[in-house]
């Protein structure tokens, strides 16, 4: 198995337990959440981050199913749909149609952070194996 794959192993399955914990925030306190990041809550808002955080304890799970039993080219491919996710959501945290907070800021770093951790984790400008 390729360093490059156990790196990925690794970045899935911390990215993982980040987001299990950001899905028991959206699950048990949506209003906190929304209001960290800047916005006006009410019950619409706080029953989509719920689902929003549902949705996350499906995606971690998987996240961390793929990084313990899953192949080379499925770990691989899972650590590009993350790259570009985190990317995505780091940009999209930014795009917030609110002023920016501190959380806002520090959970678009979160995402970027990831991204560049996958990124180097498959080896980007890397020599092949």
């Amino acid at each position: 198995m390729s360093h490059s794959t156990n790196r990925a192993r690794l970045v899935l399955k911390t990215g993982s337990l980040v987001f299990g914990l950001s899905a028991l925030l959206l699950l048990a306190a949506p209003a906190l959440f929304n209001n960290l990041l800047g916005l006006a809550t009410n019950p619409a808002l706080e029953w989509s981050m719920r689902m929003i955080g549902i949705t996350l304890v499906a995606l971690a799970g998987n996240m961390f199913s793929v990084a313990s039993r899953g192949s080379e080219a499925s770990v691989r491919f899972s650590a590009r749909v993350m790259q570009a996710s985190a990317f995505a959501l780091g940009v999209l945290t930014l795009l917030i149609p609110t002023a920016q907070t501190w959380f806002t800021i520090g959970y678009a770093a979160i995402g970027f952070g990831f991204s560049i951790a996958y990124t180097i984790a498959l080896g980007f400008g890397a020599k092949p194996e």
